[in-house]
């Protein structure tokens, strides 16, 4: 299994509009954020989760024409609002693109984007929606899911496994439930959120997200969702072996 950072930042991105780079560092390229989304890959399945504003560029960057299937974790606008470029996709594949949402996400995303997966005025469906259940098999991976607190949202928790490896991905969400801890404990990789340092009423702190990650005794956790205050490289000099910050165009082979 292969996973991909397609973006690691917040829903401004990194730096702000303005030049914001807050406490980062211009000169350090992993420091330049997109918005949160990840792309897990085997040898012959393809799974993109989320599509933000900045997909387009993002696949690009990765030389990713189509994908087998598309999951969203909930329906705000730095998880969703890039997925007109899913149409490009369409035409590649030559039909819908299967998505998968949890049924509050889902019923969202038909009505905001009612022309993407139902077509209109003689334009085609471009995705295929259908809801996310709680385990999932897409090619040769095994998806399977956990609810987890977002403010007064939940977002989907992934866990993906090709019968060798396991990742997880929880972003966005701001309390630990025990049905978390028991989704993702003991896996090799945990893609986590990890905003910022001060509290945040719907997010984690990189001390609670690090905090997490020991007590899960994951193998290896890789920070996303981080503003302009989480340096790159001051991350590095301080984090505890085993966690470490994502970057844009990260690749992690399992």
């Amino acid at each position: 299994m292969k996973v991909r950072i397609l973006g690691c930042g917040t829903s401004s991105g990194v730096p702000r509009i303005g030049n914001d780079w807050g406490a980062c560092d211009p000169a350090e390229t992993r420091n330049r954020r997109t918005r949160v989304s990840i792309l897990v890959e085997t040898e012959t399945t393809r799974i993109l989760v989320d599509t933000g504003p900045d997909l387009r560029e993002q696949l690009l960057a990765a030389q990713v024409s189509t994908v087998d299937a598309i999951i969203w974790t909930h329906d705000h606008a730095d998880h969703t609002h890039g997925i007109d470029d899913v149409r490009q996709i369409f035409h590649l594949r030559g039909n819908p693109v299967p998505g998968y949402a949890r049924p509050a996400t889902a019923e969202v995303l038909r009505e905001r984007f009612a022309y993407v997966v139902a077509g209109r005025n003689g334009y085609p469906a471009t995705v295929d929606l259908q809801l996310l259940p709680d385990n999932l098999r897409i090619g040769d991976v095994e998806v399977t899911v956990v609810d987890q607190p977002h403010g007064d949202i939940v977002s989907a928790g992934l866990r993906f496994t090709d019968g060798r490896s396991t990742t997880g991905y929880a972003t966005d969400f701001n309390i630990l439930t025990d049905d978390m801890r028991s989704h993702y404990r003991d896996i090799d990789l945990w893609i986590v959120d990890a905003l910022r340092r001060a509290p945040h009423p719907t997010h984690p702190t990189l001390d609670q997200a690090v905090g997490w990650a020991a007590e899960l005794g994951v193998g290896r956790a890789v920070l996303t969702h981080m503003d302009h205050s989480m340096d790159y490289a001051t991350l590095v000099a301080e984090l505890p072996p085993g966690v470490e910050p994502g970057y844009d165009g990260l690749e992690i082979v399992l």
